[in-house]
């Protein structure tokens, strides 16, 4: 019980929000501690209704037999679990500061994993058809969900609590890992459809944007965080650290993106303004040529 009690002591010196002892805090980050909760609580308001109705849209893909979409609720699940554990934590409630910490933890690995299975499942529809064909099924991917939701709390309660010492190395690790991953899916993706004549060119600039969007995900809002614990000497209580966990906490707003590109309707319109856009800027440029070229 001793040790339980230590390791969960290591884990809120991770998280921003387990500082108790504001009253000895420079007003500096009393402040920054103030805009970050406000923040927050900005972010919580605009993502709990996005992220409950862009779910209930995509349960009826899943209803047509589309596999796709069951990652993506997953995922979108997983920011729920991160946005109501961010608001939790924020209120500062000492009794149930650890358990929103966890289970921030928990949605924020789980959210990285259905990334991944979001960026593998569109690059084995592409890269590996016939294979994809015979086993895009929907039974095969919510035992997919099931065992990612299995691996992080596993992984937490075997690694995390009982080799402490390791901690930041097994955190680096994991951080990193997922990176190289998405470039490879990407650039794997993107040669197979070079040579792919029965994908149509509407479905190959939705897969590529999903794919391009996971990436700038992971990029933008994950490697602040990535950079910040493989460096050596980090303080918590830090720009650095303020900005990096920021970033983390704008990534359930940034994953509703996806609900763009995974719907074909909604996908379709996007590119149809992006389309009329150029179109009117092209004719533009040409009238203003015209015009230049009669005087």
């Amino acid at each position: 019980m001793a040790n339980i009690s230590d390791n969960t002591t290591l884990l809120n010196e991770t998280i921003d929000y387990y500082d108790y002892y504001d009253d000895f805090l420079p007003e500096y980050y009393k402040n920054v501690d103030f805009i970050m909760h406000v923040v927050t609580y900005i972010i919580g308001g605009i993502g709990l209704p996005l992220l409950l109705m862009a779910i209930y849209a995509l349960f009826s893909l899943v209803k047509n037999g589309q596999v796709a979409p069951i990652y993506i609720i997953n995922l979108f699940i997983t920011d729920l679990i991160q946005l109501c554990s961010m608001i939790g934590l924020v209120s500062k409630s000492v009794r149930w500061t650890a358990i929103f910490g966890y289970a921030y933890l928990w949605g924020l690995s789980t959210s990285v994993c259905f990334m991944l299975c979001i960026s593998l499942e569109r690059y084995l529809l592409i890269a590996h058809p016939l294979w994809y064909r015979f086993r895009r099924t929907i039974k095969i991917s919510v035992a997919v969900c099931v065992v990612v939701w299995i691996i992080p709390p596993v992984f937490t309660f075997t690694v995390f609590l009982w080799v402490p010492e390791f901690r930041d190395i097994i955190l680096s690790i994991l951080l990193i890992l997922p990176l190289p991953l998405f470039i490879f899916f990407l650039v794997g993706t993107l040669r197979a459809l070079s040579t792919s004549v029965s994908v149509p060119s509407d479905e190959k600039r939705r897969i590529v944007a999903i794919l391009v969007l996971v990436l700038l995900i992971y990029t933008l809002l994950f490697l602040p965080s990535i950079t910040f614990f493989t460096k050596t000497g980090y303080n918590y209580n830090s720009t650095e650290h303020d900005l990096s966990t920021m970033f983390l906490r704008l990534s359930p707003l940034a994953d509703l993106l996806l609900f763009v590109f995974i719907k074909k309707e909604t996908f379709g319109k996007l590119w149809s303004s992006v389309c009329c856009c150029r179109k009117e800027n092209n004719d533009t440029n040409n009238t203003n040529t015209i015009n230049l070229d009669h005087m």
